[in-house]
């Protein structure tokens, strides 16, 4: 299944509410049927309290639940789930190996990371640095070479796997390239992170490692770069990266781990204020974001 968050329709509140599409490409309101579930997170941890999948939970209230159009919760996603904290791991596919060579003056640093059995994890963004769906993405005005990172994220609550998402890791290649140092500064800033548009569990994604993903850039009524890849080129798996970040690692409850990028946009390119980005995983969905200068 896929679960999305979205504004509350009623009027006068700032409510949300947690829409759930079936294997049937139908759409219910699962906040109409509990008031205890009304976000993902409260989802997860009535499944974890009744020892339960998530999605036998979301059958179960279904009967209960006010019927939506799916048009509308595609259109009107927001962050489909707020994670306490948003890490993502570097140097997973050969393609970013030899991007961050390239724009690095010290290149034996990610030869050895992509040749070890210890991923490269770093800690990317806090939820007041996350954006949604159809929100703003941020470049960083110190920078001259920005760019989107389309990457699996793999969405944990209590340290287990419990769906995915799309993620994009904006990046700050010129900074992480002049030192490995500055890395959490080309990486962690005001809109450095976008995910969505929903969660989509293992009945709807069988293999994480094999799914087709795409990436285009917009600008002004232009596409400027379009290039498509597939997870199965991670050199990584997910379940390894997991397993790493688990390591003497107090998690909070709930979490997103990006899995690294395949699409590097070539080194001419940079991102502009006004730019449209959209990547496309299998099964997920669009994850559409316009681009601002933070």
């Amino acid at each position: 299944m896929r679960y999305y968050r979205l504004p509350s329709r009623e009027q006068g509140t700032d409510s949300e509410s947690l829409v759930v599409v079936d294997e049937e490409e139908d759409a219910y309101n699962l906040a109409t049927a509990s008031d205890d579930l009304g976000s993902f997170t409260e989802l997860a941890r009535a499944a974890n309290a009744s020892d339960r999948f998530i999605d036998a939970i979301a059958r179960d209230r279904i009967p209960d639940a006010n019927q939506c159009k799916l048009d509308d919760t595609e259109r009107d996603a927001l962050l489909p789930v707020v994670p306490d904290e948003v890490w993502a791991a570097g140097v997973t596919y050969s393609i970013s190996e030899e991007a961050r060579k390239a724009e690095s003056g010290k290149p034996e640093v990610y030869i050895d990371v992509y040749d070890s059995a210890r991923p490269e994890l770093f800690l990317k963004a806090t939820p007041s640095r996350t954006v949604g769906p159809n929100d703003s993405i941020g470049v960083r005005g110190d920078s001259d070479w920005n760019v989107p990172e389309p990457e699996l994220g793999v969405v944990l609550h209590r340290e287990e796997v419990v769906g995915y998402t799309i993620g994009n890791d904006v990046s700050s290649r010129d900074i992480e390239g002049e030192n490995p140092l500055y890395l959490p500064q080309a990486k962690v800033y005001d809109r450095c992170c976008s995910l969505g548009p929903c969660v989509a569990t293992g009945d709807v994604i069988e293999d994480p490692h094999d799914l087709g993903m795409s990436l285009a850039i917009e600008r002004d009524g232009e596409v400027v770069f379009e290039d498509e890849t597939t997870t199965a080129e991670m050199a990584t798996t997910c379940e390894t990266l997991v397993k790493y970040l688990r390591r003497h690692n107090n998690l909070p409850e709930t979490l997103v781990l990006l899995t690294g990028t395949a699409l590097v946009p070539p080194d001419t390119f940079t991102l502009n204020e006004g730019d449209e980005v959209t990547i496309n995983i299998d099964h997920i969905g669009e994850l559409v974001n316009d681009t601002v200068v933070v």
